[in-house]
């Protein structure tokens, strides 16, 4: 299920019209990696933004602000490392994203608890997803 649909629509939108900004001189070189490094240095062109070269990252290319930190489902994406960090969240606008130091144990705990409150989890691991199946055939 996607929510914020029309949100996304417009992030799409703006993405589309976006360079790939890529590192300066990564073509010449292939000990350079195309990501994306802030071009440095009195004579630089791409840092002049003299034509012919790759546009550099500014401001301008930004996406809508009512789109920022919207996962792909269209949930708003929040970090959760208790039970009690669930209880802030709403089920119809926010989804968790269960941090990536807590254990088997309070994930499991975090798990339970989400989907007693009806909350999205976008990371849940297969393990815990497996775990959380064989407890619902068991209830039936």
């Amino acid at each position: 299920m996607v929510i914020n649909e029309e949100l996304l629509a417009a992030r799409r939108k703006v993405a589309q019209r976006r360079p790939r900004f890529i590192r300066q001189e990564s073509w010449r070189y292939d000990r350079l990696a195309e990501n994306w490094r802030k071009p440095k240095g009195k004579d630089n062109k791409m840092r002049k933004q003299k034509s012919g070269m790759p546009a550099i990252v500014k401001v301008g290319y930004r996406g809508p602000r009512a789109a920022r930190g919207l996962h792909p489902s269209g949930y708003s994406d929040n970090l959760v490392h208790n039970t009690a960090e669930l209880a802030k969240l709403d089920p119809k606008k926010d989804a968790a994203r269960i941090g990536h130091t807590v254990g088997k144990k309070k994930k499991i705990e975090i798990i339970n608890k989400a989907v007693e409150l009806g909350i999205k989890v976008l990371n849940p691991s297969n393990l815990i997803s497996k775990m959380q199946k064989e407890k619902e055939k068991k209830k039936e």
